[in-house]
């Protein structure tokens, strides 16, 4: 097992890519920290414990400081400690920019980029002493022009630059930060869109490899990144988009 006995916290575990880490690596020996809004998160947990694993379920808006403080501190006090925070939560709201509500963009702000200030700000204390790992889900709009994603666009480019800059602040306690870029991927927050078929082969025509992520294919490397397997791996930004951004 790559992750036995370490202690993993993951946000929007409750569904799409979250919920699919969560089995990943609670098969591969973590305790498990499932953070989500919705209460469907407990079952994870409870599918997660059925296989013999072993996980807790926090309901929290991960873009609310005091709730944030309250997952850390529940992790401490069941576990007495965090190895990997894996910040994923996220949403998607379409809009151009003369077009997006301030109240859409605010709200696409703080639950993409915020919450993974806020938890990183209070997991590193924690790990400053035996170091550990910060893994955030950015985006592959993080790294290529996106359209009519203004709001989800700039969030996901600030997950890729906040990730480099906290790798060069943390490494001198071998705390490793690093982020996965998905490409479209076949989760909840897609499926209305990919039902249609215009608009899916619209968004298959640039994948080189022409299909869609699955979660499974972010969990993997998920793993990779939170495992000792990428020990030497700090400031990453792994593009998981079947080659959608080498263009």
């Amino acid at each position: 097992m790559f992750l036995k006995d370490k202690v993993v916290i993951i946000t929007g575990a409750a569904s799409g890519f979250g919920k699919e880490t969560s089995f990943l690596l609670a098969k591969e020996g973590a305790n498990i920290v499932a953070v989500d809004y919705s209460e469907s998160g407990k079952e994870i947990v409870e599918k997660i414990k059925e296989d013999g694993g072993n996980a807790i379920f926090v309901k929290a808006d991960v873009s609310k400081e005091d709730d944030v403080k309250d997952f850390i501190n529940k992790t401490i006090q069941t576990f007495g400690k965090i190895d990997v925070l894996f910040n994923n939560a996220g949403i998607y709201i379409p809009g151009k920019a003369d077009e997006l509500s301030t109240t859409d963009w605010d709200k696409v702000i703080d639950i993409n980029l915020k919450s993974i200030y806020l938890g990183s700000k209070y997991v590193f204390p924690h790990m400053k002493e035996n170091g550990g790992v910060i893994l955030n889900t950015a985006s592959a709009a993080g790294i290529i022009g996106f359209p009519d994603a203004v709001s989800y666009a700039a969030s996901k480019g600030g997950v890729v630059s906040l990730t480099k800059a906290m790798a060069v602040d943390y490494a001198q306690y071998n705390i490793r930060v690093n982020c996965i870029c998905p490409g479209t991927g076949e989760t909840g927050m897609t499926k209305e869109v990919l039902e249609n078929e215009e608009l899916r082969q619209m968004f298959a025509e640039p994948i080189p490899l022409k299909r869609f992520a699955q979660p499974i294919d972010i969990a993997n490397a998920a793993l990779f990144l939170a495992s000792d397997l990428s020990s030497y791996l700090t400031g990453v930004v792994l593009p998981v988009d079947g080659g959608w951004t080498v263009k």
